[in-house]
């Protein structure tokens, strides 16, 4: 059975335009409106490339003055021609985008037209019925509301094609009972040849063979009436549904007239010009099939004689399908054995694979505690070298402005976040590492790094050029500490394989867009350069490259890190080398130079950490060197402080002793610092406990919470940092009492 589909919203559309012209005196509006009626005009007459055309002009127009009605209107052109060329997705993407503006203006006749073309797409190209019909109701709807029996007339057609589409001729010829009157009575043809091709298609559904021919002919009579383009496809399809019925009933002679009178249609209506001819291919294969039915009648009696030698095939074939049988039989056999060989190989590969499993489980879970082993390793030598570096600081005033201090106190810096870097490059992923908002200086910080890195150039007799541009603002916001790890790692690799030669650091400004800088850096060097074929893994893990002449030691993971770190910044990175001449490495990065913000977070870093009373500290620490870096540090503040070696001698001090809070190492002997901070709230002692340790926060996160806790500081820590931390606890926990 053939869908049809009818274009009364176009013709209403056009009627529509025509009187909206008298209405609108602005010169933009009745353009747009003229040119949405010849896009009409043009598409009734099958003019696609026309239509088109002065549908998009029209859509300009509209669009420019905020005419969404018009766009609407527009829009539902569009989805027409579209349609009509095949295009289907496009046709419903636009048929859409005319609704919204519909029901944005609340324009009940064009949300009816719209809805009722996408009724007709749905349905008519078999793309989802149940879609269709839900438009076509509402688009009946809106007729329904605005009394406009045109439009009631043809969604009714159109839901009744759509229900006889799905078979259900049942809730279908309701609706075609229901406008029959209206439609005889009436003189619109496409209603007409509609009307009598589904009553052809119901009495057909019900084998009233009589009624249904009748029907058929009437549609047939009132097809050769029309003269209008657009409607000569739905009279194809009437001549179609004819022909399939005369086939049925065996009238092979009319069935034949009225599929080539279809084809003759066809070809009118889909002529060279037109994307979708290739219909009528399809066409052409109902027509032989036709003829095919025809020669197999006419070979009946043929056939009838070759039956009885098909017969004697047949007793042959049942002696072979017999010897088939049993060999299948025997090779049944043979497969269940082998495979219930293949069951048991594959439980065994299936526990190979289970101890595979908990193997390589078992391996992550040491390389986990791995890492937080070392990670408390390095970080606890570490947190001396930081501490004794800011204890002379405060010490000593004088060395204040020392550049070998300052080296010191950097590289010490650096070389812990390089260390954290470093154990976490396999989790930077999970663990976004977070950029923080630091203001500084890019000449200041390159010349410090130049200072920190003057003894590995001079190693190898090489020099460090710094050029930074004017245009660069004095004052920028970023993560100054991840920007230096990236240029001490890109100028370390330059002044490792350069020998008597030079590192220029070059920073230019590419872009400012209002407080956005792009600012691009370059590491150039003049040393041995690198392969060609190594120069697309550099930035890979544990990648080094191999050197005829010298042998050079590294983790390999330096780039790797550098690359990550970049990206943070949402920059890029490139690297140009040759051998023998030198590498350029190049990255882009984005920072901030807002002046107002960079106020606010000096102001915001300048605390008063001044102690306007004295707070009595009991410190937990088994590493000697570290109890007097903490010592020294919290006496410096005017804090008192006593420490003792392990959790037990804790225990039995803070019975005998006051004190406003406990710095609580974690790894200690004999009990550790969660064991010891649950015993001490078990006592009652309600006073602030902080943990003091070189395992990362995340890591110990639960047993944090479950000991009760009140902070961590992570060694080696920022001396300002764990004084805002004791006075913060401790005058909460004051104000509680």
């Amino acid at each position: 059975m053939t869908i049809q589909k009818y274009f009364f919203s176009i013709s209403l559309f056009i009627i529509c335009t025509v009187v909206g012209l008298a209405q609108n005196t602005s010169i933009t509006s009745k353009e747009a409106k003229a040119l949405l009626k010849k896009s009409g005009q043009s598409f009734m007459k099958l003019e696609t490339k026309a239509s088109l055309d002065f549908a998009q002009k029209a859509l300009i127009v509209a669009t420019k003055n905020n005419d969404d009605l018009t766009a609407s209107k527009a829009y539902n052109l569009i989805g027409l021609n579209f349609e009509e060329f095949s295009d289907y997705k496009k046709a419903i993407e636009y048929y859409n985008k005319g609704l919204v503006l519909a029901n944005k203006v609340n324009n009940d006749t064009v949300k009816g037209w719209l809805n009722n073309n996408l009724g007709n797409i749905y349905c008519y190209r078999k793309i989802n019925f149940k879609k269709g019909i839900k438009h076509y109701l509402e688009g009946l709807k809106y007729s329904i509301k605005h009394n406009d029996e045109y439009e009631i007339m043809f969604s009714k057609l159109n839901i009744g094609s759509a229900y006889f589409a799905i078979q259900d001729f049942e809730n279908g010829i309701k609706y075609f009972k229901d406008i029959k009157k209206s439609i005889d009575e009436g003189d619109n043809i496409e209603a007409k040849i509609s009307l009598y091709s589904n009553f052809g298609l119901y009495y057909n559904h019900i084998n009233q063979d009589k009624k249904a021919e009748e029907n058929y002919l009437k549609a047939v009579a009132y097809s050769e009436k029309n003269d209008k383009e657009l409607i000569k496809s739905n009279v194809a399809d009437v001549y179609h549904d004819i022909s399939n019925f005369y086939f049925k009933i065996k009238n092979f002679e009319k069935a034949h007239h009225f599929l080539l009178k279809h084809d003759q249609l066809q070809d009118e209506i889909y002529n060279e010009a037109r994307a979708d001819e290739v219909k009528s291919l399809g066409l052409q294969i109902e027509h032989d099939e036709i003829n095919r039915k025809i020669d197999q009648i006419q070979k009946e009696r043929q056939i009838q004689e070759e039956k009885l030698q098909a017969n004697r095939i047949f007793v042959i074939l049942l002696g072979v399908i017999f010897i088939i049988l049993l060999l299948y039989l025997l090779s049944l056999v043979r497969n269940n054995r082998l495979k219930a060989k293949l069951n048991n190989e594959l439980k065994s590969a299936n526990y190979e694979l289970l101890e595979a499993k908990e193997k390589a489980e078992e391996a992550s879970q040491l390389k986990t505690q791995f890492i937080s082993t070392i990670s408390h390793e390095l970080r606890t030598p570490l947190y001396g070298v930081v501490g004794i570096t800011e204890i002379i600081l405060d010490e000593h005033k004088e060395l204040k402005n020392s550049p070998h201090l300052k080296s010191l106190q950097f590289s010490a810096k650096y070389l812990l976040a390089l260390v954290n870097d470093v154990l976490k490059v396999y989790k930077m992923e999970e663990n976004q590492v977070v950029l923080k908002e630091m203001v500084f200086n890019i000449q200041d910080e390159l010349t410090i790094i130049k200072d920190s890195m003057q003894f590995l150039a001079l190693r190898n007799n090489n020099q460090i050029v710094i050029q930074v541009s004017n245009e660069i603002p004095n004052t920028l916001i970023g993560d100054k500490i991840r920007l230096s790890q990236i240029l001490i790692n890109l100028i370390t690799n330059s002044l490792k394989f350069t020998e008597n030669g030079k590192v220029e650091i070059k920073v230019d400004l590419l872009a400012k867009h209002e407080q956005n800088c792009e600012i691009q850096f370059q590491v150039i060097d003049n040393g041995i350069g690198i392969p060609k074929e190594y120069q697309n893994r550099v930035f890979d893990k544990f990648v080094q490259v191999y050197r005829k002449e010298s042998d050079y030691q590294g983790t390999g993971l330096g780039l790797t890190i550098v690359k990550k770190l970049v990206d943070l910044f949402n920059g890029t990175i490139e690297l140009k080398s040759e051998e023998g001449k030198g590498t350029m490495v190049t990255f882009v990065i984005h920072v901030n130079a807002d002046m107002e913000k960079a106020k606010s977070i000096i102001n915001e870093i300048k605390v008063d950490l001044a102690v306007k009373r004295f707070y009595k500290i009991l410190v937990v620490e088994d590493n000697k060197i570290n109890q007097v870096v903490t010592k020294r540090l919290l006496e410096n503040h005017n804090i008192i402080c006593e420490i003792v070696d392990d959790g037990y001698a804790a225990l039995e001090l803070i019975e005998q002793k006051e004190f406003d809070a406990i710095l609580m190492d974690i790894n200690m002997p004999l009990i550790n610092g969660f064991e010891t901070s649950k015993l001490i709230r078990k006592k009652g002692i309600k006073i602030p406990i902080i943990a003091v340790t070189a395992f990362d926060r995340q890591d110990i996160e639960e047993q944090i919470i479950d000991a009760n806790i009140d902070d961590v500081i992570v060694k080696p820590f920022d001396s300002s940092k764990l004084f805002e931390t004791i006075i913060r606890l401790v005058d909460q926990q004051k104000a509680l009492v």
